[in-house]
């Protein structure tokens, strides 16, 4: 085998090796993408459930808030749910 055709052979070996590193690194990569694509949705997964908690909270303590002021109303004889009625009548 001549010096030339060596060369050349070790040439293609090489070329064969960079392919293939660059064919591993390119799965490398897409497998950290789609890890990482993963990780993004299950956090934004975690924070709309935290934004309904929240949310849901808000509402009950809203309900509350009401129910108390409308006990108290009811309370103090001040039942605002009563119709009013003009002066004598009634």
């Amino acid at each position: 085998m001549t010096t030339q055709a060596q060369a050349q052979k070790e040439r293609e070996e090489l070329d064969k090796m960079l392919k293939e590193n660059s064919r591993r690194v390119e799965e490398s990569q897409r497998r950290e993408a789609l890890e990482q694509q993963r990780k993004d949705e299950e956090r934004f997964c975690e924070l709309e459930l935290i934004k309904r908690q929240k949310e849901e909270v808000a509402w009950r303590k809203k309900l509350e808030v009401e129910e108390d002021h409308t006990n108290q109303m009811k309370l103090s004889g001040k039942n605002k749910s009563r119709q009013s009625r003009p002066f004598g009548i009634g």
